[in-house]
């Protein structure tokens, strides 16, 4: 597979651009009274989305290593997965926009397409290609029935 970055890395980097446009940027802030609580809890919920998705291929004894789909052993169509097929990213877009809440500048909500473009051109695509490969026809159907993101 040929991955340009870890997901992981992406996030970072992406997490990084949004805290200095909100350091940098003169214009596209705000706050509001309850704006660190709701980004709280925003974050607790990609958190919470993320293990729940872990915990699920954990269980299923199957790889979480997003450089490795390859090694899948099982295909996780069940628990957070009936719901989304990237619970994962989803989780790493939730984070990011509870930064992008938390540092107050409206500016870094236009990185949060970007983001997802980026994740689901170089990773979300070659890893679907992975699994197209390893489980066929039950994967397709999978997928038919299951939306990339929600």
């Amino acid at each position: 597979m040929s991955l340009l970055f870890p997901p992981p890395l992406v996030v970072v980097l992406f997490a990084g651009l949004m805290w200095q446009i909100a350091r940098h940027l003169p214009f596209g802030g705000f706050a509001f009274a309850l704006q660190r609580p709701l980004a709280a809890l925003v974050a607790l919920a990609g958190l919470g989305l993320m293990a729940a998705a872990a915990w699920t291929m954990f269980r299923a004894r199957t790889t979480v290593n997003p450089l490795k789909p390859e090694r899948a052993t099982r295909l996780v169509t069940h628990g957070v997965f009936a719901r989304s097929r990237n619970p994962i990213y989803l989780g790493d877009a939730l984070l990011l926009a509870a930064l992008a809440l938390g540092l107050g500048n409206g500016c870094n909500f236009l990185l949060l397409p970007l983001f997802v473009g980026f994740i689901g051109r170089f990773q979300i695509a070659p890893e679907e290609r992975a699994l197209q490969r390893l489980f066929g026809e039950e994967y397709r159907a999978y997928c038919a029935r299951v939306r990339r993101w929600l």
